[in-house]
């Protein structure tokens, strides 16, 4: 699928990952809806990138945000041709600390924003797609998702977050067998360790000292190379049903 000319949904392109991808959707011609719930970043992402893009305040959480976002998204052209789900929230906590066995809700809270918030824009973006005419490769629509190198080897205080992105993992081959009867892909990408925000505040030291864990290249991630990840997917038809990491061969240790 071409990216030119497409009318793109990216969660969470206030920032990180979300951001490069919205950038380069926008730069190869997609009109993109950013959405986020960082409202002043969002919007300073979007008139940075111009006309091609604009910005909704939603919680992927939530069915009525997220149906307004699509709402919004296919206003002009009437159609939904690519997603990527990039939303998510990271919490470190032991199954059991100094203060007593992990709190609930906060589990609970990592799941319904990284797992429920990506099935509920892939469910509401997907019965939007399926009305879409067919491309000359058949295609109907683009979803791409984000789980994390923690699906496989999280470390410990990872327990939701790992679990989350596991769960993520794990949807994405029986969502494309689904959904391939309409002609819209999905994959997912798990990123090693990227620098985003989720990072931002650590040290200088404890950056390279992360960075220096990842073979080749020795570094931490561009937020770009996320995004020409996801270009390089939606213009290959046949990529789908695929989780693909993108890790500088990295495998995360125990701590």
């Amino acid at each position: 699928m071409q990216v030119i000319g497409k009318t793109a949904l990216v969660t969470g392109g206030a920032s990180g990952l979300g951001a490069a991808t919205s950038a380069r959707l926008s730069e190869l011609g997609a009109s993109v809806l950013i959405c986020d719930l960082q409202e002043d970043r969002g919007r300073e992402t979007a008139e940075r990138l111009g006309d091609n893009a604009s910005f909704l305040l939603t919680d992927v959480a939530d069915e009525d945000s997220v149906k307004a976002a699509i709402e919004h998204a296919v206003s002009d052209s009437g159609k939904l041709s690519i997603v990527v789900n990039c939303a998510g929230i990271l919490i470190g906590e032991k199954i059991v600390g100094k203060q007593g066995p992990h709190d609930l809700d906060r589990f609970r809270k990592v799941v319904e924003v990284n797992l429920v918030g990506t099935f509920n824009v892939i469910r509401l973006a997907a019965a939007v797609m399926q009305g879409n005419p067919p491309e000359e490769t058949g295609e109907r629509g683009v979803i791409v998702n984000t789980a994390s190198v923690a699906a496989f080897e999280g470390q410990i205080g990872q327990s939701a977050y790992a679990a989350s992105k596991a769960a993520i993992a794990g949807l994405t081959l029986p969502a494309a067998r689904e959904l391939a009867r309409f002609g819209i892909r999905v994959c997912c990408i798990a990123p090693g360790i990227f620098d985003t925000a989720m990072i931002a505040g650590l040290p200088e030291p404890v950056k390279e000292s992360l960075g220096a864990q990842v073979p080749f290249p020795s570094r931490l991630g561009h937020p770009d190379e996320y995004a020409a990840l996801v270009q390089h997917i939606v213009e290959n038809p046949m990529l789908n049903g695929e989780v693909i990491r993108l890790d500088g061969a990295i495998r995360m240790t125990p701590r």
